[in-house]
């Protein structure tokens, strides 16, 4: 009697969610490199608006360290927002993480696209400062205590943020009301019996 003993595949390592081809291969199998056709990151499309690349232009770079990658200008358009002016792509193009979009899909798959004036989102209006966390309170509290301060502690930190094509929120003017809440407790039962 012959038995086959079958030892279960265990897979060690980071895994990746990218599905597709490198930006070099698909470009350099397309006719004037793929100008003016539409490539999409398979990352993006998990959101419900569209979110796709027009290829402007191509510049073919040496191959180092074994990657081969290459300088793509594109039109990008986020979460159906065009950005106003053209991005290169060079550090990511080597990931297989882009798929060709077909001609005869691409109507289809930018529709709901706005220009770069207006967005497919308002605007998200930021409170002018965040409940500090309760932690940092209580620690700055000993800390003034041990110092023979005593005096009210600050629990508000004033919020900065930093400002990015894809980024359309702002701080709110004094005369503004905030569309946003920060600081909102995501679980209440967390917080049962604390003072």
């Amino acid at each position: 009697m012959n038995f086959v003993i079958t030892m279960p595949i265990k897979y060690i390592g980071r895994t990746t969610t990218f599905r597709g081809k490198s930006l070099w291969e698909i470009v350099g199998n397309l006719k004037d490199f793929g100008v003016g056709r539409m490539v999409v990151r398979s990352n993006l499309e998990r959101y419900p608006e569209p979110s796709y690349m027009r290829v402007v232009k191509v510049e073919a770079v040496a191959k180092n360290e074994g990657i081969r990658r290459v300088q793509v200008w594109v039109e990008k358009v986020f979460r159906g927002r065009k950005y106003p002016n053209p991005i290169k792509i060079f550090l990511a193009s080597y990931k297989k993480d882009y798929r060709l979009i077909p001609k005869d899909e691409e109507e289809v798959y930018a529709k709901g696209t706005k220009p770069a004036e207006s967005s497919s989102y308002e605007d998200r209006i930021l409170p002018p400062t965040l409940p500090m966390p309760p932690l940092i309170v209580e620690l700055n509290k000993a800390i003034l205590l041990r110092k023979g301060i005593v005096k009210e502690v600050e629990t508000t930190l004033p919020l900065e943020i930093q400002q990015g094509q894809a980024n359309r929120a702002r701080v709110a003017d004094s005369a503004e009301k905030a569309t946003v809440k920060i600081g909102q407790v995501a679980c209440e039962r967390l917080y049962e019996g604390i003072k």
